[in-house]
């Protein structure tokens, strides 16, 4: 199975990190996505018409969105990873789809600033806060029901589509400080066996007091 990969995209850290978390070896090949635009050429277009990544193939099989990668992933060897019953794939669906604002509000802001991709920064960063804030209501919601994950008990494939945009949010100007729902759901992907890094997420968040005092105090 092989991964057409850049190592600083948060899409296609998802799939390492989907891979890595249920034991699905992976052979990577380094993308030049930036200067190079690698992903622009013809030979990688003629895999992603969309010119992006990750792409993933897997025999004659290829898949081109990350949400698809995921499930595919999961279904191939965890299903735990999957929703269960019709209320859990609901939830993990529409987590998915947050997904993809984060990667246009946060994503957008951090392509802004780290490699200097044309955008309007104010609205991309005030988008990327009101995402946060939808996230960390959630996520409260979650732990007053006992459930530290977006969808169900356990992680699913909803909070690995989240986790990279929410994590390395940052590098785009947006601090993670004011949400310590989200803080300990980080804590509790981190925490998890075989989870893999990517670089650019920092644990600067993690030298703070305990984020669970702060919300018995809210």
């Amino acid at each position: 199975m092989k991964l057409y990969d850049y190592v600083l995209s948060p899409s296609c850290y998802k799939v390492r990190l989907m891979a890595a978390l249920a034991g699905v070896p992976l052979e990577l090949r380094a993308v030049d996505f930036h200067p190079g635009e690698e992903h622009l050429t013809p030979a990688l277009l003629a895999l992603n018409p969309a010119g992006s990544l990750p792409i993933l193939e897997d025999g004659e099989l290829v898949l081109t969105e990350s949400a698809a990668i995921l499930t595919y992933l999961a279904a191939r060897s965890a299903p735990a990873w999957l929703p269960d019953g019709p209320e859990e794939t609901a939830r993990v669906q529409q987590w998915l789809g947050f997904a993809h604002r984060l990667t246009a509000s946060l994503g957008g802001a951090r392509l802004h600033e780290m490699l200097v991709r044309p955008g309007d920064i104010d609205r991309l960063q005030a988008e990327g806060v009101a995402a946060l804030r939808e996230l960390e209501a959630g996520l409260v919601e979650r732990r007053l029901r006992g459930q530290p994950f977006l969808a169900a008990g356990r992680p699913t494939i909803a909070d690995i589509a989240c986790f990279p945009y929410v994590a390395l949010a940052p590098d785009g100007g947006v601090s993670l400080d004011p949400y310590p729902a989200i803080r300990l759901w980080s804590r509790a992907l981190r925490s998890l066996d075989r989870f893999v890094e990517m670089p650019g997420i920092h644990r600067l968040h993690e030298l703070k007091p305990e984020p669970g005092q702060a919300m018995d105090a809210a």
